[in-house]
């Protein structure tokens, strides 16, 4: 080859490789948080540029955020994207009643057929489903076929022909006969499903069939749908705004973009500081505007929010009301559902449909505030019409205009405020608590919105401020690629749960086991995720301990052993899950209590609660060491007898116990406490040690697994187990190491990524952490699970096992809360 040759070459692959890295740049994060308050109040991009998606809730349902601008005439859009706009053409039951046949016993013949004479089968009305509040036809066994006949006057004029189907769970859908649409697994909202050319010209003018066969394979029953024509939208009259960057701090994600002759920084700030719990608690975000030109000349702008009515409700059906008012200061937008079934539901795939929606602006701002159906939202921008026109419906929109006049190169900023009263937030144990900022019931949102506009620059420098300091903390503590980690399951955690107080005056600060069940205040989810709330505010902590002390000590849970949760969010009135974990739960209690008496200094908080202490550790000291067969936190990987991991737990957690029974001064107590552990760790060593290693389950020395449970020995002190050990596993596990991590356990691939940090912790240099910490950055920012960061996934393709915008990412912080306890 000759030099020139060479040099192309050289030059075409140094393009690759720059485009490769370029992109890899782009990518901050799976999933961008815009607005993060709590599990209900939680609205996210999916995609890389703003522009590009329309933004979800984190359980993937829309949560629309519409952002437009003006600049001298020309529209751009720079955030979401516009809705579908769908026109019916078989209706689903949302808009009208219809008649199924169906039979629960499998027919003979070719009963997707049209002509198929279905004489036997019994009539019922849609929905058809298990659950007799929400369906019309009772469906409870494992199998159902199904038949709907209708009329289509002329099917060439429809434009794209969509199926519109909500199902639970495997399905088959035929029209006229013809396959259009099967599926295992199940849907928690309506689906459109584009039909090919060839679906299509399946329909004819006249009488026509769908038929469907639908089968229970887990959970509930359900089914519901019809056929609807995708019209042809407007959005080639918008041009698109060109993101050139984004950046993600702890309470802020900021985009830049060019939107012709006007360069836009978009913030979205959620001021979640946890020093200050009534600043921390207050239900309103910032969405922030600063334009320039970015020529010499001056341009008129005015800059467009479209904010959906989904984000008040559960189901894109249920009916809304809007209101628009104004306060001394503000300029308000309201809306939410008319039943407000307020805390009538509990599940874990649900979005709030009780309380209100609200955006406001600062009068001073001078913005123009109208509602419109969502669909019509962006033609109301475009077209210059800013009158209001729906006050009830469904799928609504809260449309601000914020007009900034006349731009120059002198930045101008103005923002608008999102927030949210859900009015009364959690049941405990049969009382509906209120949110925090409104516990006395005197409270208005009005208030709290208006506070929110009078300290805007105080609290947008105090997050600015706070973004630095923990940026910089976890950088010296870890490393970039650990403090972008860090930054990522700041806000993430915290949106997973909500601030109350409970009628005894305690501090509740409960999670939503998000994606995975959705119980309330789990203890195994509280003890991954506290290493943040101990380095920030260990109150918050004693926060999810007070619930599961509560139960224990009201006689409400009378076992020995601690509980797993206290329900389904939003109904903390006992244990819901199957069974207990009774090692596993003792020993997060009774560690998490340690931790929290080390973070403040005294063991004020343990002595509350000493003999429900004693009798957990009572519990770990009989069973713990060799654990029976039983479930542990990593409960999707199954019942599990001998597990060394779950040894390591009840040994940490009664030399936890005598940790702080010496702090206190109850010294007989805490020798013979601290013995016991003492004793338990040679006897673990030989039961574990597998060579090389040390084993899953001191029967199966050809096993192994992380040992995450180590790392408090390290963190508190405790002094426990040798180097050895820590020396002998972070070897191994490097040796281990796929792709986007180490697996959990030799069983399978997959991983959880707050135990690989946790166990990274304790790797004996900084360069084996920082070789143990880079996989889960890779993962996090290379994983094709466009999700609020999920913390189970297939350690080699980086794919999603389950879970996603869980609160257990607080885990991440271990290492930090590790550096910051040992230097005091």
């Amino acid at each position: 080859m000759n030099r020139t040759k060479i040099l192309k070459a050289i030059g075409i692959l140094g393009c690759m490789f720059a485009g490769s890295l370029l992109k890899a740049q782009e990518r901050k994060a799976p999933a961008y948080p815009l607005i993060t308050y709590n599990t209900y109040f939680s609205i996210w991009s999916t995609t890389d540029k703003l522009n590009e998606s329309a933004t979800q809730h984190w359980t993937g349902a829309d949560h629309s955020l519409l952002g437009m601008i003006n600049v001298d005439g020309s529209i751009y859009r720079f955030l979401g994207k516009e809705s579908t706009s769908y026109k019916t053409v078989v209706p689903a039951s949302d808009e009208k009643l219809y008649e199924v046949k169906y039979t629960e016993t499998e027919p003979q013949g070719d009963w997707k057929a049209a002509g198929y004479a279905a004489s036997n089968w019994q009539t019922g009305n849609a929905p058809v489903g298990d659950d007799a509040k929400n369906v019309k036809t009772l469906w409870k066994s494992n199998d159902i076929w199904v038949r709907r006949t209708f009329n289509v006057a002329n099917p060439t004029s429809i434009n794209e022909l969509f199926l519109k189907i909500n199902h639970d769970d495997n399905i088959e859908v035929y029209l006229n006969g013809k396959r259009i649409y099967t599926k295992e697994g199940w849907t928690n909202d309506f689906k459109y499903i584009a039909l090919s050319n060839s679906d299509k010209s399946a329909l004819k003018a006249g009488s026509n069939v769908m038929a469907i066969h639908l089968k229970n394979t887990a959970g509930g029953r359900f089914l519901d749908f019809g056929l609807v024509d995708k019209l042809k939208d407007n959005a080639g009259k918008v041009q698109i705004a060109k993101q050139k960057s984004v950046e993600i701090n702890a309470t802020q994600t900021i985009y830049n973009f060019t939107c012709g002759k006007i360069d836009l920084k978009l913030t979205f700030t959620s001021p979640l500081l946890m020093n200050d719990l009534g600043l921390f608690a207050r239900p309103v975000s910032y969405v922030s505007y600063q334009v320039k030109a970015n020529d010499s000349k001056t341009h008129q702008v005015k800059v467009y929010l479209s904010a959906a009515s989904n984000i008040a409700v559960y189901r894109p059906t249920q009916e809304v009301t809007a209101t628009k008012y104004g306060t001394a200061k503000l300029s308000v937008l309201k809306t939410g559902t008319v039943e407000q079934p307020i805390l009538q539901k509990a599940s874990d795939d649900m979005r709030i449909d009780w309380g209100y929606f609200y955006v406001a602006a600062p009068k001073t701002s001078n913005a123009i505030q109208f509602v419109t159906t969502e669909k019509n939202a962006a033609d109301a921008f475009r077209q210059g019409n800013s009158a209001s026109t729906a006050k009830q419906g469904k799928m609504l929109a809260l449309n601000t205009i914020i007009p900034f006049g006349t731009v120059g190169k002198t930045a101008v900023e103005k923002y608008v405020e999102l927030g949210y009263d859900e009015i009364y937030s959690i049941q405990y144990f049969n009382k509906n608590l209120r949110p925090w900022w409104n516990t006395s019931g005197k409270e208005t949102i009005e208030a709290q919105l208006t506070a929110a506009a009078d300290e805007y620059k105080k609290v947008v420098e105090k997050c600015e401020a706070f973004n630095k300091a923990l940026y910089a903390d976890a950088l010296k503590s870890g490393g970039k690629e650990y403090a972008d980690l860090c930054v990522l399951g700041y806000r993430q955690s915290i949106a997973a749960h909500t601030l109350v107080k409970s009628p005894q005056g305690e501090i509740l600060w409960l999670s939503k086991e998000n994606n995975s069940g959705g119980f309330i205040n789990t203890v195994d989810v509280t003890y991954p995720s506290a290493p943040l709330y101990l380095i920030y505010n260990p109150e918050l902590l004693k926060g999810m301990l007070n619930g599961i002390f509560y139960f224990s000590e009201s006689g409400k849970y009378p076992h020995p052993w601690a509980a797993h949760d206290l329900g389904t969010y939003p109904l903390a009135n006992g244990q819901t899950y199957g069974e207990p974990m009774p090692v596993e739960e003792s020993g997060n209690m009774i560690i998490l209590t340690a931790a929290i008496a080390k973070a403040q200094g005294n063991s004020d908080y343990a002595k509350a609660h000493w003999k429900t202490l004693t009798t957990w550790v009572d519990y770990l000291t009989k069973e713990g060491l060799d654990p029976k067969t039983q479930l542990c936190t990593d409960d999707f990987a199954g019942h599990l007898a001998r597990n060394a991991n779950l040894s390591v737990k009840a040994i940490v957690g009664i030399a936890c116990y005598a940790q702080m029974a010496q702090t206190l001064g109850y010294d007989d107590i805490a020798k013979k406490y601290r013995a016991i552990a003492e004793s338990m760790v040679p006897k673990w060593m030989e039961m574990a040690d597998a060579g090389d290693h040390y084993a899953l389950t001191f029967d199966n020395k050809n096993t192994w697994s992380q040992k995450y449970n180590l790392v408090w020995d390290k963190v508190l002190n405790l002094n426990l187990f040798p180097q050895k050990i820590y020396d002998t596993e972070t070897k191994y596990y490097l040796t281990k190491q796929n792709k986007y991590g180490i697996p959990l356990d030799s069983r399978k691939a997959y991983t959880k990524n707050d135990w690989i940090l946790w166990t990274a912790a304790f790797a004996p240099t900084q360069k084996e952490f920082e070789a143990l910490v880079h996989p889960v950055y890779k993962h996090a920012i290379e994983t094709e699970s466009r999700v609020p960061l999920n913390d189970f996934y297939d350690s080699n393709t980086g794919i999603r096992d389950n879970f996603k915008a869980r609160s257990v990412v607080g885990g991440f912080y271990m290492k930090l809360l590790a550096d910051k306890l040992n230097s005091k």
